[in-house]
């Protein structure tokens, strides 16, 4: 393309190399009506002080954590983040720092990496820990590529109740031929065990827990892993990071690989992003986990220092041999989970998540005083789901009244509760979804 100073031109000549010609044409996979909505006005001339009240108006159609309670989950938290955290991630150290190839002059930033990796071997009882992946579903589907590259055996079970973002990446992933997803039947919102011991065969690389599953319940973990065992499959367990601190880790339950999403972790909702995914295996499968790995040494001095190690497994060197080809990570929000779990503690990690527990506890009592049912019976950690009529018309109830409602299921609805939260707003959630259900049911 030759060099001109007109941007028409240039957009259309780039459009004509594509086959096209115009900037719909561009945008026709997205629905028509999606585009009407985000069409910007063409106010040119505008001048800056009206385009930020423009902007400053159009961000106020959305809601975010500090406008009331909030009470969605189903994979993103409202959990508390210290000051510290933002503050020191505001360093020009750390948000505008490169891949650290050259060790001699990225001590810092090694050294942080290195310690986040430490704190995530120590939160879920691994081996080694990697820093880090993009998401907790991308470090799923990796975790599949893994299981089934290193017992080379396709076959990948997933359970009815894992998260359905996580399901479809790892779908995704297969395209390539690598894996084949099956999905385990659930029985009570949880892994039918009978379905899945007449699954397991010789053909099956990993079985994929959930703990806690997408709905909040806790599965029966030793169970499924005993049956797995006799299969010689491995397990790759994804875990929420909050209730790991009372919970059994998957390093103690025999698990192979742990993967998650770090977004609790110090990290904001951010409207979905963006967050981490972390991952962690026991030491057989060392050499088979992706991203970057930070290794502790010593200089010509004898002094303490940090090094990328293991790196000829990734894309540098092999390509077409590699596992995985991911070279980057999420530098900045491994470092905020990283910052978290250090001013928090151990006992402040157990008090959010205990808390977190007590409150989900008194909310299910409260609603089932108020006359709601529920579709599962099994144990819940910090999340359940609760029978509604109409999840949708009750979420925008809930708006109306300062309340940001759950994730919305057929007929139901996912509740999630986090240490942020006080009884006085899970008394006003229950009293506003008894009105609407109950009371004003026959008025709508």
């Amino acid at each position: 393309m030759k060099y001109t100073s007109n941007p028409d031109s240039v957009v259309k000549e780039m459009l004509s190399e594509m086959g096209l010609s115009s900037l719909d044409d561009l945008f026709a996979d997205i629905p028509i009506e999606i585009r009407e909505q985000c069409r910007i006005p063409d106010n040119s001339g505008m001048s800056e002080m009206s385009v930020r009240k423009q902007l400053e108006q159009l961000a106020q159609d959305n809601l975010c954590s500090e406008d009331g309670p909030i009470f969605l989950g189903a994979g993103c938290y409202d959990h508390y983040i210290p000051a510290a955290v933002s503050h020191l991630l505001g360093r020009s150290e750390f948000y505008s720092s490169y891949t650290p190839y050259q060790p001699e002059i990225s001590q810092g930033i090694l050294q942080s990496i290195f310690e986040y990796q430490t704190l995530i071997c120590r939160l879920t009882g691994m081996d080694v820990a990697n820093a880090s992946l993009y998401c907790g579903g991308s470090a799923l589907a990796q975790a599949c590529q893994i299981a089934a590259e290193a017992t080379k055996r396709p076959k990948i079970l997933l359970p009815a109740t894992l998260h359905p973002d996580y399901a479809q990446i790892v779908r995704t992933y297969a395209i390539s031929g690598s894996m084949q997803p099956e999905t385990i039947p659930e029985s009570n919102g949880m892994i039918d065990l009978e379905k899945l011991t007449a699954l397991l065969d010789d053909t099956v690389g990993a079985v994929v827990i959930q703990y806690p599953n997408f709905y909040g319940i806790m599965e029966n973990a030793g169970a499924i892993i005993d049956a797995v065992r006799k299969t010689k499959a491995l397990v790759i367990m994804s875990v929420d990071p909050i209730p790991l601190a009372m919970l059994k880790p998957p390093g103690e339950w025999g698990a192979d690989i742990a993967v998650g999403d770090g977004q609790t972790l110090g990290n904001p909702m951010s409207f979905g992003g963006p967050h981490l995914g972390f991952m962690a295996v026991n030491s057989k499968l060392l050499r088979k986990i992706p991203g970057r790995l930070v290794g502790e040494t010593v200089d010509s001095r004898g002094q303490r220092a940090f090094v990328l190690t293991l790196q000829a497994r990734e894309q540098h060197i092999r390509r077409e041999k590699a596992n995985s080809n991911i070279c980057s990570n999420q530098a900045l929000n491994a470092l905020a989970a990283a910052m978290y779990l250090t001013f928090v503690g151990p006992l402040g990690l157990k008090q959010a998540a205990n808390c977190s527990h007590h409150l989900a506890q008194y909310a299910h009592s409260e609603l089932e005083k108020a006359g709601f049912t529920f579709p599962y019976s099994a144990p819940f950690f910090r999340e359940f789901a609760v029978n509604v009529p109409d999840p949708s018309g009750l979420n925008d109830f809930l708006v109306s009244g300062g309340i940001i409602g759950g994730y919305e299921l057929k007929n139901a609805m996912l509740l999630a509760f986090t240490e942020k939260r006080r009884r006085e707003e899970i008394d006003e959630l229950v009293a506003m979804m008894k009105e609407y259900c109950f009371e004003g049911n026959s008025e709508r």
